[in-house]
């Protein structure tokens, strides 16, 4: 386990979030292609380095937060 500070509840265990996704840029709905599309939706990136993710505070404020973390050690570098 390791700890997540939220922006609205202070340093909380991971364990009363749930991951969402990476974070990215949504592509253009008017220009995008299908490709593109299939790539935004299905393709992660999936480093051993640092990655900007969004977290559910589920068991806390119920709001989602931003967080930049390490995916080898879990270290948690910031939260908006």
């Amino acid at each position: 386990m390791f700890r997540i500070p939220c922006p609205h509840c202070g340093w909380r265990n991971s364990a009363e979030f749930r991951h969402v996704a990476e974070r990215r840029e949504r592509p253009d709905p008017q220009t995008a292609t299908p490709t593109q599309w299939r790539a935004h939706l299905y393709e992660r990136r999936n480093a051993a380095d640092w990655t900007a993710e969004t977290w559910y505070h589920g068991f806390g404020c119920r709001k989602f937060v931003g967080v930049e973390r390490h995916t080898v050690t879990n270290e948690v570098r910031a939260a908006t």
